[in-house]
C-alpha cells in the first residue's frame, strides 16, 4: 500500500514556510503522495469543524509544493466539480502536472453544501450525469489533437488547449462519493475512488468490491481505492490509538483492497485549528509525520 501525507493547507500551520518544509520532509521521509482539499465557504453560524475555517486553495497549494519537491505525487481530495468549469479545471490541472513533471492525481467530487453551490452558481441537478460529461470534457482537452465537445451540459468549440499534461492521456482522475451509484461510476469511468473523510473504514471491503465489479463490467482494470485518514486521537476507532495500532490497521486495510491512504493532520484539532499557535501545530505534525513514515 502507498502511504501519503496531508499538506499544511488548513488552520495554524498553513503558512508558506510550513507548506514548503512539510512537503520536503514528507518526500524525504518516503511518503508516496502529498494531498490537499477544497473548502470555499464556511456558512455563518454553521458550527463547522475548525479545520474548515481557514483553507488554502488546493490547486495553488499543489503548484507551490511542486516547486519544492521532485518525486512525491501531488493529489487533491477533492475539488468539487460543480463549482468550476471543466475547461478551467483542465487548465489548472495541466499546469500543476507540467510544473511537477507529471505528478498530479486529480480527485473530483460533486459537492454537498448548499451555500457553496449558491456562492459559485453551481447546479445540484443531475450531478451524476454532469460528472460523466465533465470527465469527457477534461479528456478531450487533455488528449485530443483538436478538442471538441457538444453535450447536454458543456460545450467545447473546436480548438486546442496547450500545453498538454505530461501524463498521457492526462492526470489520473479519482472520483469521490459514498453512494453505490457514485462508487459504480468511479469503477466505470475513473482511474480511482476516494472515500469521504467521515467514512467508517471497517466496511471498506464492500466498497472495493462494488467498484471492482463496476470496473470489470466496463472492461476496465480494477481502479485505485484510496482512503483519507484523519490524525490519531485518543479513542480506539480504526486508525486511531498508538502508532503501532495505526500501522496494524493500515496493513488490515491493504488486505481489504485499499491501495493508498494518506494521513491528513489538518483534521487534528491541535494542528488544523486556526486558534492554535503555528509552532505548536507544526511540532505536533512533525512528530506524527516521523512516527508514521513508511518503513
Amino acid at each position: 500500500m502507498k502511504i501519503g501525507f496531508g499538506a499544511p493547507v488548513a488552520g495554524a500551520w498553513a503558512t508558506p514556510g510550513y507548506l514548503t518544509a512539510f512537503s520536503e520532509q514528507a518526500e524525504e521521509a518516503g511518503y508516496g503522495s502529498l494531498w490537499t482539499f477544497q473548502r470555499l465557504l464556511v456558512p455563518e453560524g454553521s458550527g463547522m469543524e475548525p479545520v474548515y475555517r481557514s483553507v488554502l486553495d488546493p490547486m495553488v497549494a499543489l503548484g507551490f509544493a511542486a516547486a519544492r519537491t521532485s518525486r512525491i505525487r501531488l493529489g487533491v481530495a477533492i475539488v468539487n466539480l460543480p463549482f468550476v468549469s471543466p475547461a478551467y479545471l483542465a487548465k489548472q490541472a495541466t499546469t500543476v502536472d507540467v510544473l511537477s513533471g507529471g505528478r498530479l492525481d486529480l480527485g473530483l467530487g460533486i459537492g454537498w453544501m448548499p451555500e457553496e453551490f449558491a456562492v459559485t452558481g453551481g447546479s445540484t441537478a443531475r450531478r451524476g450525469a454532469r460528472t460523466e460529461e465533465y470527465l469527457a470534457v477534461l479528456r478531450t482537452l487533455w488528449a485530443d489533437e483538436v478538442s471538441s465537445h457538444h453535450g447536454e451540459f458543456y460545450t467545447v468549440p473546436e480548438g486546442r488547449q496547450d500545453p498538454r499534461p505530461v501524463q498521457k492521456p492526462g492526470p489520473p482522475v479519482l472520483l469521490g462519493g459514498m453512494s453505490r451509484p457514485a462508487m459504480e461510476r468511479a469503477g466505470r469511468i475513473a482511474e480511482g475512488w476516494i472515500t469521504s473523510s467521515r467514512t467508517d473504514l471497517t466496511s471498506i471491503g464492500e466498497a472495493v468490491r462494488v467498484i471492482g465489479e463496476a470496473a470489470a463490467a466496463a472492461g476496465r482494470d480494477v481502479v485505485l481505492a484510496g482512503a483519507e485518514v484523519k490524525g490519531p486521537d485518543g479513542g480506539r476507532r480504526l486508525l486511531s490509538g498508538s502508532y503501532e495500532q495505526i500501522r496494524e490497521d493500515t496493513a488490515w486495510l491493504a488486505g481489504q483492497g485499499v491501495t493508498e491512504l494518506f494521513y491528513d493532520l489538518n483534521w487534528d484539532p491541535q494542528v488544523g485549528n486556526p486558534a492554535v499557535a503555528p509552532r505548536d501545530a507544526a511540532e505536533r505534525a512533525g512528530e506524527i509525520l516521523a512516527a508514521l513514515a513508511p518503513r
